[in-house]
């Protein structure tokens, strides 16, 4: 099915487990950025989604001449995790490039992106990494990068 198990450890005594498991996702997530299909931007981006039951869904960024008809990598490992039946998320990392640039900067995701983790994630919980290499990333709160966002209970759900 293309996913693997893999948990970021929660005991302040397992940090370098806690690294290293945050490293195999910036991995997965340079794996699936080299899937990227942006012939318009040259922009590539990959993201790697870690489900609450260790599963990784990986994602890449999907042109199209329309533009309006674009998929970001983010959204890309939500919808295939929710296909698949995944609705409890506790990280995702994110890596992009411009196809020729010789380094990686921060690809912090867009509105749109953050909207749909907020769909999905708990603000105070689900952490985005943001990485330029496994060995140098940022970490965040979704409720860092989205802090008001708009969920069900705005519309009167109770989830």
């Amino acid at each position: 099915t293309g996913t693997r198990r893999l948990t970021l450890s929660k005991k302040k005594e397992t940090v370098r487990n806690m690294d290293t498991d945050r490293k195999e996702l910036i991995k997965k997530a340079f794996q699936a950025q080299k899937r990227a299909y942006a012939p318009y931007s040259g922009f590539e981006v990959g993201a790697a989604l870690l489900a609450g039951d260790g599963s990784v869904y990986g994602g890449c960024n999907i042109e199209n001449a329309s533009y309006g008809a674009c998929n970001c990598a983010e959204r890309t490992a939500f919808f295939r995790a929710v296909y698949e039946g995944k609705k409890d998320f506790n990280a995702i990392a994110i890596v992009g490039k411009q196809k020729n640039a010789d380094g990686y900067d921060y690809c912090p995701p867009c509105g749109i992106c953050r909207q749909v983790m907020a769909e999905f994630c708990d603000p105070e919980k689900f952490e985005i990494i943001l990485a330029k290499s496994e060995e140098e990333y940022r970490r965040y709160k979704l409720k860092e990068l989205l802090p008001l966002s708009f969920t069900g209970k705005d519309m009167g759900e109770d989830r």
